[in-house]
C-alpha cells in the first residue's frame, strides 16, 4: 500500500499550481476553471481545487482534505472495501476513467479513498468528481 494522491483546497489556484510544480517538480496534466491535476513521474498526484479561504478549518476550507491510496491489486482493493464497511455504513464504490475507487470514513469520520489501479498503472484524464462535492 502506498499513497497515490493528495487533494488540497487552495485559495489561489494559479499561485498554488506554480508553487507545487516548482517545489515538487510536478506537471499540470489536467486543468479547468476551479481545479487542476498535478502529476509526478514517480507515480503520485496532487489535486488542487480553488476555494476561498475560510476563517476556521472546516471541510472545503484551504488545506489538505484527504489522501487517496492505491491498492496493489483488485483483491487488495476488495479487502480495503471490506475494512471500510466494517468501520462505516457510508461506503461507496464506483468506476471512473479506467479505475475503481472505494470511499469510506475513518474512525473520525474523515473521508478515506482507495483506488485500483494506481495512477502509475492507469493515467488520469479527468478531475475526480468527488472533489467538487464540498
Amino acid at each position: 500500500m502506498r499513497l497515490s494522491s493528495a487533494v488540497m483546497f487552495v485559495s489561489d489556484l494559479d499561485r498554488s499550481i506554480a508553487f507545487y510544480c516548482d517545489l515538487l517538480g510536478l506537471t499540470c496534466s489536467v486543468r479547468d476553471e476551479s481545479a487542476a491535476l498535478l502529476v509526478c513521474g514517480e507515480g503520485y498526484e496532487l489535486y488542487l481545487r480553488g476555494k476561498h479561504a475560510h476563517p476556521s478549518r472546516v471541510s472545503g476550507a484551504v488545506g489538505l482534505q484527504y489522501l487517496i491510496w492505491s491498492a496493489d491489486s483488485v483483491e487488495e482493493l476488495q479487502r480495503c472495501e471490506e475494512v471500510l464497511r466494517r468501520q462505516s455504513r457510508h461506503v461507496r464504490r464506483e468506476h471512473l476513467d479506467g479505475f475503481d475507487v472505494v470511499e469510506g470514513r475513518d474512525p473520525d469520520h474523515l473521508a478515506v479513498m482507495v483506488v485500483f489501479p494506481g495512477p502509475d498503472q492507469a493515467a488520469r484524464h479527468v478531475i475526480i468528481p468527488r472533489i467538487y462535492s464540498w
